[in-house]
């Protein structure tokens, strides 16, 4: 089994209950969609509300990843910490070799008027899929961390 870890940290100028107010929710996936429209088709919501349970399926441009979809499921919520994690529970890394793909965002408060978006990658893989550990990478995370910086720091909420 190989296992690791990438994280990536942005820091915004923005409140961290802001920047809650958009990653705690659904909103940021209906952002990301329409920001990321180069890499990401579609967004759906399979089921929930945007608490612990729900499903996002991630559809893909055509050639834009090494996977065509996959569905994620929140399995924490914590509005308290601001700590949201989602795992891959089906397609996309997983028919790849991967156990466990776990995306966690935590919203670090600095002071009053700046806040930490702290990305962290969490996978595991079969050893014979061992060479698949090269295509994880937090550049998708730290886009949407740019895309929501941008969208907090020019849009009055």
């Amino acid at each position: 089994m190989v296992s690791g870890q990438l994280s990536h940290e942005l820091e915004v100028k923005v409140p961290a209950s802001q920047v809650w107010e958009l990653y705690g929710t659904l909103r940021l996936a209906k952002l990301v969609e329409e920001q990321l429209s180069s890499a990401i088709q579609k967004i759906d919501l399979v089921e929930g509300d945007g608490g612990v349970g729900t499903i996002l399926h991630l559809i893909f441009v055509p050639g834009a990843a090494r996977y065509t979809d996959y569905k994620e499921k929140f399995t924490k919520v914590d509005n308290e910490n601001r700590v949201k994690e989602a795992e891959v529970v089906e397609g996309g890394y997983l028919e790849l070799g991967f156990t466990l793909y776990r995306v966690r965002i935590e919203i670090i408060e600095k002071d009053d008027h700046s806040s930490i978006i702290k990305s962290t990658i969490e996978y595991e893989l079969n050893d014979d899929s061992a060479a698949n550990a090269s295509i994880v990478s937090v550049d998708t995370l730290a886009a949407i961390s740019l895309i929501a910086q941008n969208h907090l720091t020019n849009t009055k909420l």
